[in-house]
Protein backbone atom coordinates (compact mmCIF):
# COMPACT_ATOMS: atom_id res chain seq x y z
CA UNK A 1 0.00 0.00 0.00
CA UNK A 2 1.57 3.15 -1.02
CA UNK A 3 0.95 6.27 1.15
CA UNK A 4 -1.53 8.06 -1.72
CA UNK A 5 -3.99 4.43 -0.94
CA UNK A 6 -7.03 5.92 1.02
CA UNK A 7 -7.45 4.69 4.82
CA UNK A 8 -8.42 1.47 5.49
CA UNK A 9 -11.44 1.39 7.92
CA UNK A 10 -11.79 -0.53 11.04
CA UNK A 11 -14.17 -0.40 13.81
CA UNK A 12 -11.94 -1.29 16.85
CA UNK A 13 -8.36 -1.22 15.87
CA UNK A 14 -5.94 -2.74 18.15
CA UNK A 15 -1.85 -1.86 18.33
CA UNK A 16 0.08 -4.93 19.48
CA UNK A 17 -0.79 -8.64 19.25
CA UNK A 18 0.22 -9.87 22.01
CA UNK A 19 -1.72 -11.45 25.08
CA UNK A 20 -3.55 -8.26 26.23
CA UNK A 21 -4.15 -7.08 22.79
CA UNK A 22 -5.58 -10.56 21.38
CA UNK A 23 -7.55 -10.77 24.63
CA UNK A 24 -9.06 -7.90 24.13
CA UNK A 25 -9.81 -8.32 20.92
CA UNK A 26 -11.76 -11.49 22.02
CA UNK A 27 -13.73 -9.60 24.46
CA UNK A 28 -14.67 -6.96 21.86
CA UNK A 29 -15.52 -9.48 19.56
CA UNK A 30 -17.96 -11.09 22.18
CA UNK A 31 -19.34 -7.72 22.97
CA UNK A 32 -20.40 -7.42 18.84
CA UNK A 33 -17.60 -5.05 18.07
CA UNK A 34 -15.74 -5.94 14.84
CA UNK A 35 -12.12 -5.62 15.72
CA UNK A 36 -8.57 -5.64 13.67
CA UNK A 37 -5.35 -6.05 15.56
CA UNK A 38 -1.73 -4.91 14.44
CA UNK A 39 1.86 -5.59 15.61
CA UNK A 40 5.12 -4.38 14.79
CA UNK A 41 6.45 -8.07 14.77
CA UNK A 42 4.39 -10.89 15.16
CA UNK A 43 1.71 -12.67 17.24
CA UNK A 44 3.31 -13.21 20.68
CA UNK A 45 6.83 -12.20 19.98
CA UNK A 46 6.98 -9.91 22.82
CA UNK A 47 6.89 -10.81 27.10
CA UNK A 48 4.11 -13.18 26.21
CA UNK A 49 6.88 -16.11 24.65
CA UNK A 50 9.33 -16.55 27.34
CA UNK A 51 6.34 -16.28 30.04
CA UNK A 52 5.95 -18.99 32.46
CA UNK A 53 2.51 -19.54 32.34
CA UNK A 54 1.62 -19.40 35.91
CA UNK A 55 -2.41 -17.68 36.77
CA UNK A 56 -1.86 -16.35 39.90
CA UNK A 57 -4.12 -14.38 41.89
CA UNK A 58 -1.58 -15.46 44.93
CA UNK A 59 1.18 -12.98 43.33
CA UNK A 60 -0.93 -9.64 43.47
CA UNK A 61 1.39 -7.88 46.07
CA UNK A 62 3.10 -5.27 44.11
CA UNK A 63 6.83 -5.00 43.62
CA UNK A 64 6.79 -1.29 45.32
CA UNK A 65 6.38 -1.95 49.20
CA UNK A 66 8.39 -1.68 52.35
CA UNK A 67 11.60 -2.92 52.36
CA UNK A 68 11.94 -3.25 48.12
CA UNK A 69 13.98 0.02 47.72
CA UNK A 70 16.08 -1.23 50.15
CA UNK A 71 16.34 -4.43 48.81
CA UNK A 72 17.40 -3.02 45.66
CA UNK A 73 19.82 -0.85 47.13
CA UNK A 74 21.56 -4.04 49.17
CA UNK A 75 21.84 -5.45 45.05
CA UNK A 76 22.77 -2.84 43.55
CA UNK A 77 26.07 -4.32 42.48
CA UNK A 78 25.42 -7.64 42.37
CA UNK A 79 24.28 -7.88 38.97
CA UNK A 80 23.10 -11.66 38.81
CA UNK A 81 20.81 -10.47 41.75
CA UNK A 82 16.73 -11.40 41.60
CA UNK A 83 16.17 -7.65 41.52
CA UNK A 84 19.02 -5.35 39.64
CA UNK A 85 18.96 -1.81 39.04
CA UNK A 86 21.52 -0.82 36.80
CA UNK A 87 22.74 2.57 37.18
CA UNK A 88 21.36 5.34 34.99
CA UNK A 89 21.47 9.13 34.66
CA UNK A 90 18.79 8.77 31.75
CA UNK A 91 16.23 11.52 33.51
CA UNK A 92 12.64 9.06 32.19
CA UNK A 93 14.28 6.54 34.70
CA UNK A 94 15.02 8.48 37.58
CA UNK A 95 11.58 10.11 37.21
CA UNK A 96 9.76 6.32 37.30
CA UNK A 97 12.29 5.38 40.24
CA UNK A 98 11.29 8.18 42.11
CA UNK A 99 7.40 7.71 41.53
CA UNK A 100 8.10 4.00 42.61
CA UNK A 101 10.24 4.79 45.56
CA UNK A 102 7.25 7.02 46.52
CA UNK A 103 4.76 3.96 46.57
CA UNK A 104 7.01 1.96 48.40
CA UNK A 105 5.26 2.27 51.64
CA UNK A 106 2.25 0.26 53.19
CA UNK A 107 -0.23 2.15 52.62
CA UNK A 108 0.18 1.96 48.68
CA UNK A 109 1.38 -1.64 48.76
CA UNK A 110 -2.28 -2.50 50.12
CA UNK A 111 -4.26 -0.26 47.64
CA UNK A 112 -1.74 -1.80 44.62
CA UNK A 113 -2.23 -5.07 46.04
CA UNK A 114 -6.23 -4.70 46.39
CA UNK A 115 -6.60 -3.36 42.51
CA UNK A 116 -4.61 -6.68 41.46
CA UNK A 117 -6.59 -9.04 43.24
CA UNK A 118 -9.80 -8.32 41.77
CA UNK A 119 -8.01 -8.43 38.18
CA UNK A 120 -6.00 -11.35 38.81
CA UNK A 121 -9.01 -13.41 40.24
CA UNK A 122 -11.48 -12.22 37.56
CA UNK A 123 -9.06 -13.00 34.93
CA UNK A 124 -7.94 -16.18 36.39
CA UNK A 125 -11.72 -17.37 36.01
CA UNK A 126 -12.51 -15.76 33.00
CA UNK A 127 -9.68 -17.60 31.16
CA UNK A 128 -10.56 -21.12 32.57
CA UNK A 129 -13.77 -20.08 31.14
CA UNK A 130 -12.39 -19.22 27.53
CA UNK A 131 -10.36 -22.46 27.85
CA UNK A 132 -14.03 -24.57 28.13
CA UNK A 133 -15.49 -22.45 25.34
CA UNK A 134 -13.69 -21.79 22.86
CA UNK A 135 -11.31 -25.20 22.97
CA UNK A 136 -7.98 -23.14 23.52
CA UNK A 137 -5.51 -25.93 23.32
CA UNK A 138 -2.83 -24.20 25.64
CA UNK A 139 -2.42 -26.99 28.52
CA UNK A 140 -4.54 -25.35 30.85
CA UNK A 141 -4.57 -26.65 34.55
CA UNK A 142 -6.02 -26.22 37.83
CA UNK A 143 -2.17 -26.70 39.23
CA UNK A 144 -2.12 -24.16 42.35
CA UNK A 145 1.10 -22.62 43.49
CA UNK A 146 4.12 -23.41 45.78
CA UNK A 147 6.53 -20.90 47.47
CA UNK A 148 9.22 -23.08 48.42
CA UNK A 149 11.70 -21.54 51.21
CA UNK A 150 14.73 -22.83 52.46
CA UNK A 151 15.85 -20.20 55.37
CA UNK A 152 13.47 -19.41 58.03
CA UNK A 153 14.02 -15.65 58.22
CA UNK A 154 12.48 -15.50 54.05
CA UNK A 155 9.60 -17.71 55.01
CA UNK A 156 8.96 -15.31 58.09
CA UNK A 157 9.22 -12.56 56.55
CA UNK A 158 6.57 -13.59 53.66
CA UNK A 159 4.30 -14.51 56.48
CA UNK A 160 3.72 -11.38 57.25
CA UNK A 161 1.35 -10.83 54.26
CA UNK A 162 -0.70 -13.45 55.40
CA UNK A 163 -3.36 -11.41 57.03
CA UNK A 164 -3.10 -9.46 53.73
CA UNK A 165 -3.65 -12.52 51.79
CA UNK A 166 -6.50 -14.00 53.32
CA UNK A 167 -8.36 -10.21 53.11
CA UNK A 168 -8.70 -10.52 49.60
CA UNK A 169 -9.66 -14.23 49.64
CA UNK A 170 -6.58 -15.65 48.61
CA UNK A 171 -6.54 -19.18 50.56
CA UNK A 172 -3.05 -20.09 51.88
CA UNK A 173 -1.64 -22.99 53.44
CA UNK A 174 1.29 -23.22 55.18
CA UNK A 175 3.34 -26.56 54.94
CA UNK A 176 5.24 -27.71 57.01
CA UNK A 177 9.45 -28.57 55.57
CA UNK A 178 9.52 -31.90 56.36
CA UNK A 179 6.24 -32.66 55.12
CA UNK A 180 6.77 -30.91 52.20
CA UNK A 181 9.65 -32.89 50.83
CA UNK A 182 7.79 -36.04 51.96
CA UNK A 183 5.03 -35.18 49.59
CA UNK A 184 7.63 -33.85 46.84
CA UNK A 185 10.52 -35.95 45.92
CA UNK A 186 11.63 -33.31 43.18
CA UNK A 187 13.04 -31.35 46.06
CA UNK A 188 16.08 -31.97 47.56
CA UNK A 189 16.12 -31.71 51.74
CA UNK A 190 16.55 -28.50 53.41
CA UNK A 191 13.46 -27.00 52.77
CA UNK A 192 12.23 -24.87 56.26
CA UNK A 193 8.28 -24.42 54.26
CA UNK A 194 5.98 -23.83 51.91
CA UNK A 195 3.37 -21.70 51.45
CA UNK A 196 0.66 -23.38 48.57
CA UNK A 197 -2.25 -21.47 47.08
CA UNK A 198 -4.41 -23.88 45.39
CA UNK A 199 -6.41 -21.30 43.86
CA UNK A 200 -4.00 -20.94 41.16
CA UNK A 201 -3.24 -21.88 37.75
CA UNK A 202 -1.13 -22.64 34.72
CA UNK A 203 -0.91 -22.80 30.97
CA UNK A 204 1.55 -23.10 28.36
CA UNK A 205 1.75 -19.65 27.12
CA UNK A 206 2.74 -19.52 23.78
CA UNK A 207 0.06 -21.98 22.77
CA UNK A 208 -2.44 -19.69 24.60
CA UNK A 209 -1.53 -16.64 22.50
CA UNK A 210 -1.33 -18.37 19.47
CA UNK A 211 -4.65 -19.96 19.90
CA UNK A 212 -6.32 -16.55 21.17
CA UNK A 213 -5.06 -15.31 17.58
CA UNK A 214 -6.83 -18.53 16.11
CA UNK A 215 -10.27 -17.89 17.80
CA UNK A 216 -10.22 -13.79 17.14
CA UNK A 217 -9.49 -14.77 13.51
CA UNK A 218 -12.35 -17.74 13.46
CA UNK A 219 -15.12 -15.22 14.63
CA UNK A 220 -14.07 -12.67 12.11
CA UNK A 221 -11.23 -10.20 13.26
CA UNK A 222 -8.62 -9.86 11.44
CA UNK A 223 -4.99 -9.89 12.79
CA UNK A 224 -1.61 -7.82 10.70
CA UNK A 225 1.86 -8.67 11.73
CA UNK A 226 5.26 -6.18 10.19
CA UNK A 227 2.92 -3.45 10.49
CA UNK A 228 4.40 -0.93 13.18
CA UNK A 229 2.56 2.04 13.66
CA UNK A 230 4.23 5.55 12.90
CA UNK A 231 1.77 7.43 14.11
CA UNK A 232 -1.98 8.47 15.35
CA UNK A 233 -4.26 11.15 15.46
CA UNK A 234 -7.77 11.93 16.97
CA UNK A 235 -10.31 13.12 13.72
CA UNK A 236 -13.72 13.24 14.98
CA UNK A 237 -15.62 10.66 15.66
CA UNK A 238 -13.00 8.83 15.59
CA UNK A 239 -8.92 8.13 14.96
CA UNK A 240 -6.69 8.00 12.09
CA UNK A 241 -3.67 5.58 12.29
CA UNK A 242 -0.53 5.60 10.52
CA UNK A 243 1.41 2.70 10.37
CA UNK A 244 3.82 0.94 7.73
CA UNK A 245 1.45 -0.38 5.72
CA UNK A 246 -0.79 2.32 4.98
CA UNK A 247 -3.26 4.64 7.20
CA UNK A 248 -6.55 2.97 9.29
CA UNK A 249 -8.96 4.55 9.86
CA UNK A 250 -11.20 3.21 13.12
CA UNK A 251 -13.76 4.50 15.28
CA UNK A 252 -11.25 3.50 18.63
CA UNK A 253 -7.78 2.75 19.13
CA UNK A 254 -6.37 0.24 21.69
CA UNK A 255 -2.91 0.81 23.19
CA UNK A 256 -1.86 -2.52 24.05
CA UNK A 257 1.91 -2.44 23.09
CA UNK A 258 3.24 -4.01 26.57
CA UNK A 259 6.94 -2.76 27.40
CA UNK A 260 7.21 -0.62 23.72
CA UNK A 261 4.79 1.77 24.89
CA UNK A 262 7.34 4.91 26.34
CA UNK A 263 8.89 4.52 22.54
CA UNK A 264 5.30 5.04 20.47
CA UNK A 265 4.19 7.48 23.23
CA UNK A 266 5.52 10.38 21.42
CA UNK A 267 3.53 9.06 18.29
CA UNK A 268 0.06 8.78 20.14
CA UNK A 269 0.54 11.58 21.73
CA UNK A 270 0.83 10.83 24.99
CA UNK A 271 4.30 11.65 26.19
CA UNK A 272 3.44 11.15 29.84
CA UNK A 273 3.57 7.54 29.03
CA UNK A 274 7.39 7.66 29.32
CA UNK A 275 7.48 8.76 32.98
CA UNK A 276 5.23 6.31 33.45
CA UNK A 277 6.22 2.53 32.20
CA UNK A 278 9.52 1.58 32.44
CA UNK A 279 10.77 -1.61 30.66
CA UNK A 280 11.67 -4.67 33.48
CA UNK A 281 13.96 -7.36 31.90
CA UNK A 282 12.96 -10.96 33.02
CA UNK A 283 15.22 -14.04 31.43
CA UNK A 284 13.73 -17.93 31.07
CA UNK A 285 15.55 -21.08 30.02
CA UNK A 286 13.62 -23.95 28.28
CA UNK A 287 14.76 -27.67 28.28
CA UNK A 288 12.95 -30.71 27.31
CA UNK A 289 11.56 -32.14 30.70
CA UNK A 290 13.63 -33.80 32.87
CA UNK A 291 12.85 -37.17 34.67
CA UNK A 292 11.92 -35.73 37.99
CA UNK A 293 9.64 -33.08 38.47
CA UNK A 294 7.95 -30.52 40.99
CA UNK A 295 4.51 -32.07 41.40
CA UNK A 296 3.24 -28.22 40.98
CA UNK A 297 4.56 -24.76 39.73
CA UNK A 298 6.85 -23.33 42.51
CA UNK A 299 8.70 -19.91 43.20
CA UNK A 300 12.18 -21.20 44.88
CA UNK A 301 12.07 -18.07 46.90
CA UNK A 302 15.14 -16.83 47.84
CA UNK A 303 16.83 -16.70 44.63
CA UNK A 304 13.34 -15.45 42.82
CA UNK A 305 13.20 -18.73 40.26
CA UNK A 306 9.90 -20.14 38.87
CA UNK A 307 9.96 -23.40 37.89
CA UNK A 308 6.91 -24.56 35.20
CA UNK A 309 6.33 -27.35 32.90
CA UNK A 310 4.49 -28.58 30.38
CA UNK A 311 3.64 -32.06 27.91
CA UNK A 312 7.27 -31.71 26.29
CA UNK A 313 9.26 -29.01 28.17
CA UNK A 314 10.31 -27.46 31.40
CA UNK A 315 11.10 -23.60 31.79
CA UNK A 316 13.24 -21.50 34.84
CA UNK A 317 12.55 -17.86 34.32
CA UNK A 318 11.74 -14.74 36.70
CA UNK A 319 14.04 -11.95 37.89
CA UNK A 320 13.61 -8.49 37.31
CA UNK A 321 16.75 -6.20 35.58
CA UNK A 322 15.68 -2.56 34.93
CA UNK A 323 18.73 -1.77 32.32
CA UNK A 324 16.53 0.25 29.40
CA UNK A 325 16.07 -1.14 26.41
CA UNK A 326 19.21 -3.50 26.37
CA UNK A 327 18.12 -7.03 24.51
CA UNK A 328 21.67 -8.90 25.21
CA UNK A 329 21.34 -11.82 27.24
CA UNK A 330 23.07 -11.52 30.33
CA UNK A 331 25.06 -14.88 31.18
CA UNK A 332 25.38 -14.34 34.86
CA UNK A 333 21.37 -13.93 35.31
CA UNK A 334 20.75 -16.75 32.95
CA UNK A 335 23.25 -18.91 35.36
CA UNK A 336 21.80 -17.56 38.17
CA UNK A 337 18.08 -19.37 37.53
CA UNK A 338 20.53 -22.71 37.31
CA UNK A 339 22.39 -21.80 40.19
CA UNK A 340 18.86 -21.20 42.12
CA UNK A 341 17.29 -24.11 40.74
CA UNK A 342 20.31 -26.39 41.98
CA UNK A 343 19.83 -25.37 45.60
CA UNK A 344 16.57 -26.54 45.77
CA UNK A 345 15.80 -29.39 42.63
CA UNK A 346 17.35 -32.99 42.37
CA UNK A 347 17.04 -32.57 38.85
CA UNK A 348 17.36 -28.41 38.42
CA UNK A 349 17.41 -28.61 34.50
CA UNK A 350 16.39 -30.61 31.54
CA UNK A 351 18.73 -32.91 29.84
CA UNK A 352 18.30 -30.45 26.64
CA UNK A 353 18.21 -26.87 26.14
CA UNK A 354 15.95 -25.39 24.00
CA UNK A 355 16.18 -21.48 24.27
CA UNK A 356 17.96 -19.02 26.31
CA UNK A 357 15.51 -15.99 26.48
CA UNK A 358 14.95 -12.30 27.89
CA UNK A 359 12.22 -9.94 27.45
CA UNK A 360 10.90 -6.57 28.67
CA UNK A 361 7.60 -6.17 31.65
CA UNK A 362 5.98 -3.50 31.20
CA UNK A 363 6.24 -2.21 34.65
CA UNK A 364 4.14 1.06 35.81
CA UNK A 365 5.23 3.04 38.49
CA UNK A 366 2.58 1.24 41.36
CA UNK A 367 2.48 -2.14 39.77
CA UNK A 368 -0.99 -1.85 38.41
CA UNK A 369 -1.80 -1.38 34.82
CA UNK A 370 -3.30 1.22 32.99
CA UNK A 371 -6.65 0.37 31.73
CA UNK A 372 -9.20 2.70 30.21
CA UNK A 373 -9.59 5.74 28.29
CA UNK A 374 -6.72 7.90 27.52
CA UNK A 375 -7.01 11.09 29.56
CA UNK A 376 -7.84 13.93 26.53
CA UNK A 377 -8.60 11.61 24.22
CA UNK A 378 -12.17 10.27 23.16
CA UNK A 379 -11.29 7.49 20.91
CA UNK A 380 -8.09 6.18 22.58
CA UNK A 381 -8.09 3.81 25.20
CA UNK A 382 -5.02 2.38 26.95
CA UNK A 383 -4.03 -1.53 28.02
CA UNK A 384 -0.56 -1.38 28.89
CA UNK A 385 1.64 -1.58 32.31
CA UNK A 386 0.81 -5.02 33.46
CA UNK A 387 4.25 -5.82 34.67
CA UNK A 388 5.03 -9.60 35.20
CA UNK A 389 1.26 -10.49 35.08
CA UNK A 390 0.60 -9.85 31.55
CA UNK A 391 -0.66 -13.43 30.89
CA UNK A 392 -2.80 -13.62 33.96
CA UNK A 393 -4.59 -10.28 33.60
CA UNK A 394 -5.32 -10.64 29.97
CA UNK A 395 -8.71 -11.86 30.18
CA UNK A 396 -10.00 -9.77 32.81
CA UNK A 397 -8.40 -6.69 30.95
CA UNK A 398 -9.93 -7.39 27.80
CA UNK A 399 -13.48 -7.72 29.57
CA UNK A 400 -12.69 -4.63 31.31
CA UNK A 401 -11.95 -2.91 28.27
CA UNK A 402 -14.79 -4.10 26.51
CA UNK A 403 -17.41 -3.10 28.89
CA UNK A 404 -15.92 0.49 29.05
CA UNK A 405 -15.76 0.80 25.32
CA UNK A 406 -19.05 -0.62 24.97
CA UNK A 407 -20.63 1.16 28.22
CA UNK A 408 -21.18 -1.40 30.42
CA UNK A 409 -21.40 -1.80 33.85
CA UNK A 410 -17.90 -3.42 34.39
CA UNK A 411 -17.44 -6.61 36.95
CA UNK A 412 -14.08 -5.01 38.56
CA UNK A 413 -14.42 -1.42 39.30
CA UNK A 414 -11.90 0.48 36.75
CA UNK A 415 -10.83 3.39 39.08
CA UNK A 416 -7.34 2.02 40.16
CA UNK A 417 -6.81 1.30 36.79
CA UNK A 418 -7.42 4.31 35.28
CA UNK A 419 -4.80 5.89 33.19
CA UNK A 420 -5.43 9.53 34.12
CA UNK A 421 -3.66 8.87 37.84
CA UNK A 422 -0.34 9.49 35.75
CA UNK A 423 -1.08 11.90 33.27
Amino acid sequence: MNAAAPALSADCLIIGAGVSGLATALALLEAGRSVTVIDANTVGSGASHGNCGTLTPSHAPPLAGPGTLWRAARWMFTPDAPLYIKPSLDPLRLGWFLGFARRCNAKDYRASAQAKSLLLEDSRRRIQDWVSRYGLCCEFAETGEDYVFRTRRALDHELRDLPLLRELGIAVEIVDGAAFEASDPAFRSGVVGAMRFRGDAALRPDRYVAELARVVRERGGHILESCPLLGLTEEGRGVRVQTAQGAFSARDAILATGAWTPKIAAAVGLRWLRKAIQPGKGYSITYSRPTQLPKRPSILFEPSVCVTSWSDGYRLGSTMEFSGFDASLNPRRLAALERGARAFLHEPVGPQERERWCGWRPMSRDDVPLIGRAPGHAHLWLAVGHGMMGVGMSAGTGQLLADLLCDRAPTVDPGPFDPARFA
